[in-house]
C-alpha cells in the first residue's frame, strides 16, 4: 500500500488527474515520484498482495492489502484468501484513462441494443461491480531491414494469346513496427481481448508499481513465442501493404501473389516487452456458467456475452407475429399443403440451427479459438506426445464437425430446391402435389431431421449431459406430422391447418430450447485454473 507523504492515508490512483491521490488529504502525486523499491532487486521484481480465488482458483495482485469480497473470473461473491508475493516488472503500462462511471455508460449504452437480455444485467447493483484490471500483454518489437525482391507482372493480349510479362522489383526497405500486442494471460480469453482491441500503444508509459494502486491485475502465464506469428504476420502485411501503395509502377504492372513474406522481406522480432493494459471487469454468475463484459480501460470500447431472457423474447416474438401475420393475410393467400410444406421447412432449419449450436457449445469450452490458454494447458502437461495426440484429434474432431455440417446444408438446399421446382411445376405433373412428390420431399427432409437428431444427441452429452431428450425433438415431432398429414392427404382442409397449428406448437418447444442453448454459448464454464479445486461451485 502506498502512503501519502503529507499525512499517511493511502493512495489510489486518480484516473481523471492521472495521479495519485490521497484518500484523507486529496493531495496529488506523480507516480513516478512515490516509489517503495530501493534495493537492486526492485528493479526487476515488485512486492505486491496476491488474491487467490477459493472457489476457481484464480489469481489477481495487487499493490495494496485491502481485502477483495468478488472474483472477476467466476463472479464468486466471497473473501479472498491473499498471500504476499514478487512479481517481475513489466516494462510498460497503459494507465486507465476512463473512469468507472465512464465504463458504466458505455456498457448502458450497448444494453440499449439488447432489448432480450434478462433484467438482472441492468441492476444498478450488478453494474456497480465492474473491477478495474490490468491485464497483460506482450508487445512485439518486428523490423524490415534489407533488400527485398518482390513479384510482379503485366498481362497484355497479341492476336489469339494473353501474354504476360513478370518482373522482379527490387528496393531497400528499412521499417518498424513496435507496440504489436497480444494478451498474456491464459485466463483473459483471446476472443475477449480481441474484441475490445486495439489499445493505442503509443500513450504507452514506463512501468512503476504506483500505477497499479487502487487496482488488481492478472498474471503472465503465456510464452511469448505463441503471438510472436502472428504479430510477424500483421507487421509483414502491413510493410507489404505500404510497398504496394507507393510503388509507383508502370501502368499495367502489379503485384504477384507473394508468399513467405518473412523471408522476402527479412522481418525479425527485435525484442518483446511486457506491459499491462487497463481492462473493466465484471461477471455475471448463473449455475455453473458465467458470463463476462469488460470495457477497455483506454478506449471505452466494450465487449459482453449477453444471455437472453426466454420469457423477454416470447413476449416480443408474440408482438411482432401479429403484424406480420395480419400483413401475409392481407397480401397472400397460401394453399394448405403449401402452409404445411413451410412449417415443415421451419422445423427443419430449427433442428439444423440446434446441432450447429451444440457444436459451437463444445468448441467454445474446449477453447478452441483461445491459444493461450491450450498453450498454458500444454506447458503444464507432463507428456509431450500426449498434447500432441490431443491437439491431432481436435483437428480431426473439427474436420469431422465441418464436414457433416456441409453436408446436412447440401440435403438442406437440395429438399428446398426440389419442392420449389415441385411447386411452380405445372398441374398434372408427375411431382406436382402427387404422391410422389410429396414422397421424395417430405421423406427428404423426414429423414434428414432423423439424422441430425441423432447427431445431436451425441452431442448433447458434451454439450449439455444433464438434459434428456434433445432439444430438437419438437421440430422433430413436426416434421412427422406434416409428412403424416400429407401422405394420408385427408379431404377436409381444417385437417392440413390443425396439422399447421399443432407443428407449430412443438416447433415453439425447440425454439425455446434454442433460446435455452445459446445462453449456455453466451456464457462460459466456471474456471478452474491449474486444476484447482476449492470451495463449492454452487455457492
Amino acid at each position: 500500500m502506498y502512503q501519502c507523504p503529507s499525512c499517511g492515508g493511502g493512495l489510489v490512483f486518480d484516473i481523471p488527474t492521472q495521479q495519485l491521490s490521497c484518500q484523507h488529504c486529496d493531495s496529488k502525486f506523480d507516480p513516478y515520484e512515490i516509489n517503495k523499491e530501493s534495493d537492486a532487486e526492485a528493479q526487476q521484481y515488485y512486492d505486491v498482495t496476491v488474491f487467490t480465488c477459493p472457489q476457481c482458483g484464480g489469481e489477481i495482485i495487487s499493490s495494496d492489502n485491502t481485502a477483495a469480497n468478488f472474483c472477476s473470473f467466476c463472479g464468486a461473491s466471497t473473501i479472498l484468501t491473499s498471500r504476499l508475493s514478487k512479481e517481475k516488472r513489466p516494462s510498460y503500462i497503459i494507465p486507465f484513462k476512463k473512469t468507472k462511471e465512464d465504463c458504466k455508460k458505455q456498457y448502458l449504452k450497448t444494453l440499449r441494443h439488447a432489448i432480450f437480455t434478462p433484467k438482472e444485467l441492468k441492476s444498478p447493483a450488478y453494474i456497480d461491480e465492474f473491477r478495474g484490471i490490468y491485464m497483460p500483454y506482450w508487445a512485439y518489437h518486428i523490423t524490415h531491414k534489407g533488400t527485398v525482391c518482390l513479384d510482379c507482372s503485366r498481362s497484355h493480349r497479341q492476336g489469339d494469346y494473353i501474354c504476360t510479362d513478370h518482373y522482379k522489383l527490387y528496393g531497400d526497405l528499412n521499417s518498424s513496427h513496435k507496440g504489436i500486442s497480444y494478451d498474456a494471460s491464459s485466463s483473459f480469453d483471446d476472443t475477449i481481448s480481441e474484441r475490445i482491441a486495439p489499445y493505442d500503444v503509443k500513450n504507452m508509459n514506463r512501468f512503476t508499481p504506483s500505477f497499479l494502486s487502487g487496482f488488481y491485475a492478472d498474471t503472465n502465464d503465456v510464452d511469448a513465442s505463441i503471438y510472436q506469428p502472428d504479430a510477424t504476420k500483421i507487421a509483414n502485411q502491413s510493410a507489404y501493404t505500404y510497398i504496394k501503395n507507393n510503388a509507383h509502377l508502370h501502368s499495367g504492372v502489379h503485384f504477384d501473389s507473394n508468399n513467405n513474406l518473412t523471408n522476402k522481406l527479412h522481418a525479425r522480432c527485435e525484442h518483446v516487452d511486457t506491459a499491462m493494459f487497463p481492462v473493466w471487469f465484471l461477471s455475471y454468475r448463473n449455475k455453473d456458467r458465467v458470463a463476462y463484459a469488460t470495457v477497455n480501460g483506454q478506449t471505452g470500447k466494450v465487449a459482453a456475452d449477453l444471455p437472453v431472457s426466454i420469457g423477454k423474447y416470447m413476449i416480443g416474438s408474440i408482438i411482432l407475429a401479429i403484424p406480420i401475420f395480419i400483413l401475409l393475410n392481407m397480401l397472400f393467400t397460401l394453399r394448405p399443403t403449401i402452409t404445411l410444406t413451410i412449417t415443415s421447412i421451419l422445423a427443419l432449419l430449427s433442428i439444423i440451427l440446434y446441432h450447429i449450436e451444440l457444436g459451437q457449445i463444445i468448441r467454445k469450452d474446449l477453447h478452441e479459438n483461445d491459444r493461450g490458454l491450450i498453450a498454458a494447458q500444454q506447458k503444464k502437461a507432463n507428456n509431450a506426445n500426449n498434447g500432441n495426440n490431443n491437439n491431432n484429434n481436435r483437428n480431426r474432431k473439427r474436420t469431422t464437425s465441418k464436414a457433416s455440417v456441409a453436408i446436412i446444408i447440401s440435403l438442406f438446399i437440395i429438399a428446398i430446391v426440389f419442392n420449389v421446382v415441385r411447386i411452380i411445376l405445372p398441374i398434372g405433373h408427375p411431382l406436382n402435389f402427387n404422391l410422389s412428390g410429396k414422397f421424395i420431399f417430405f421423406g427428404i427432409i423426414t429423414i434428414l431431421g432423423l439424422i441430425i437428431c441423432s447427431l445431436s444427441m451425441k452431442k448433447q452429452k458434451t454439450a449439455a449431459p444433464n438434459s434428456v431428450l434433445p432439444g430438437s425433438i419438437g421440430a422433430l415431432i413436426a416434421l412427422f406430422i406434416a409428412a403424416i398429414i400429407q401422405f394420408i392427404n385427408p379431404v377436409s382442409d381444417l385437417y392440413f391447418y390443425g396439422a399447421c397449428i399443432l407443428s407449430l406448437i412443438t416447433i415453439m418447444f425447440s425454439l425455446i430450447n434454442l433460446i435455452r442453448y445459446y445462453n449456455i454459448l453466451a456464457t462460459r464454464k466456471l474456471p478452474q485454473f491449474d486444476n484447482y479445486k476449492g470451495g463449492n461451485d454452487g455457492a
